[in-house]
């Protein structure tokens, strides 16, 4: 059974490539944790912080490769930078003047 869909609008094949992605560099990045952690570290909390650190690198490298595979699916999340920042520097610049 074939399918007439091009393979830039297949979606199914790139979220399997996406859960294929970041299941492996998830496990990957674990492994690695574990292993320098107990070559480089004693206490229990460091090992647990390299271990957690190393699963987040490959977590957040597969979101990068993903959103790359996407096409830019994923939102970025940005800071707004536009009112906020000015109403605070407007109230910093009203409670200096006062005396």
């Amino acid at each position: 059974m074939t399918s007439d869909i091009p393979p830039q609008l297949n979606l199914d094949a790139r979220w399997d490539a996406c859960h294929d992605l970041a299941l492996r560099r998830c496990i990957y990045s674990s492994f690695a944790g574990v292993a320098s952690a107990f070559v480089f570290f004693k206490g229990p909390v460091t090992r647990w912080a390299t271990v957690a650190f190393a699963t987040g690198l490959g977590v957040g490298s597969a979101f990068a490769d993903c959103s790359h595979i996407m096409e830019g699916a994923f939102p970025n999340l940005r800071r707004p930078t536009g009112s906020h920042s000015q109403t605070t520097n407007l109230e910093l610049r009203t409670e200096q003047e006062q005396p």
